[in-house]
């Protein structure tokens, strides 16, 4: 993985809640996580999360059970934008202890495909 893309990826991971055992837990980033990663881009067929898409992924202060995501698109005009924002939304909330997803797009800083970790470049032929 690059250094970029393994930061990227450890800032995310560091704002995991201690790991639960129970299966009423409460989620945690790595778990938010993981259910993002079940979103896939349509275009490039490779998940969001190894694409480097997903900034933030916290719980949402202004929801008692909802988790609020920052995250951006391979570019601005992306005509898979509004699917892949609405299965991220409800990735999420099939989670056991989320209600509401808060899906933020932002395109600062732009994503380039140095935010992608080693596993997406493998899947895309990148070297």
């Amino acid at each position: 993985m690059s250094d970029e893309s393994n930061e990227a990826n450890e800032s995310l991971e560091s704002t995991a809640k201690p790991d639960s055992t129970s299966e009423n837990a409460d989620s945690t980033a790595t778990d938010w996580l993981d259910a993002l990663r079940q979103v896939i881009d349509p275009e490039l067929m490779v998940n969001i999360v190894d694409l480097g898409l997903i900034y933030s992924v916290s719980p949402d202060e202004e929801t008692e059970k909802g988790v609020a995501v920052e995250m951006t698109l391979t570019s601005p005009a992306c005509p898979a934008g509004p699917q892949i924002v609405q299965q991220a939304k409800m990735a999420l909330e099939r989670l056991h202890d989320v209600d509401l997803a808060n899906i933020m797009l932002t395109m600062s800083p732009p994503w380039t495909p140095e935010r992608m970790t080693d596993d997406a470049r493998d899947q895309l032929g990148i070297f």
